[in-house]
């Protein structure tokens, strides 16, 4: 997967540019007048928030397309964005439990968003946790896979959560500005599109430095297969 060194160097020049870009706006950005300094975290909340999504819809294609093509290629892209997933989702709970201290009065709360959140973490995990517990990698990948496949059921109930129950997690904060609850928008709103967009080039660059240590473990665990049993 030679370009995959290509997209990493790529990625991780833009990344850098970005993320100097969006640290410059949010510099500049004013407080919001109900959150007040306390917006600056939804910042990195929000963006994590969307790479934790997107890295467990990009797993969920790469599963399929494991399953269905039984390419080794998809399997290891989809075990590198499952941790770099699982790092994202950590960062978005902790950042959301840091914000809400303040906003809320309570480090935590059992509502839909947050818990469908939880449930996400516990499925990278879970997935991190099987394929390393089976001893055949064909049989690790194609139940990671399977798992992956059944557990993106989580993607729609965090993304609706909001709309279909009464939480105490706000609505989207890059909804127009006529929605209720607390949102982002006016000068607030560049530096959350800047930094969105740093992220998801931040995570792609994470999957490919992940995907090419993987791909370079699995050429190992080969040769020194073959060594230990070279009549095989």
């Amino acid at each position: 997967m030679k370009i995959l060194k290509k997209i990493q160097t790529l990625t991780g020049i833009a990344t850098l540019a970005m993320l100097a870009v969006g640290l410059w706006f949010v510099y500049g950005a004013p407080e919001d007048f109900q959150q007040g300094g306390a917006v600056r975290i939804l910042y990195i909340h929000v963006p994590s928030a969307k790479m934790a999504l997107l890295s467990y819809l990009f797993v969920t294609v790469a599963s399929v397309l494991y399953l269905w093509k039984r390419s080794e290629t998809a399997d290891i892209l989809a075990e590198a964005a499952t941790s770099v997933g699982a790092a994202f989702t950590a960062i978005t709970l902790a950042s959301g439990s840091i914000w809400g201290k303040p906003m809320w009065g309570t480090w935590w709360a059992w509502d839909a968003r947050l818990t469908s959140m939880l449930v996400l973490l516990i499925l990278f995990k879970g997935l991190m946790v099987l394929r390393n517990s089976l001893d055949d990698p064909i049989k690790g990948a194609r139940a990671t896979a399977i798992l992956a496949i059944i557990g993106a059921v989580d993607l729609p109930i965090i993304h609706y959560s909001v709309v279909w129950w009464r939480t105490l997690h706000q609505p989207p904060s890059m909804a127009a500005s006529g929605n209720s609850g607390v949102h982002i928008s006016g000068p607030l709103l560049p530096p959350l599109l800047i930094l969105s967009g740093a992220f998801i080039l931040m995570g792609l660059f994470m999957v490919t430095v992940k995907a090419r240590q993987i791909e370079a473990r699995r050429h190992l665990d080969a040769l020194e297969s073959a060594r230990m049993h070279p009549d095989e």
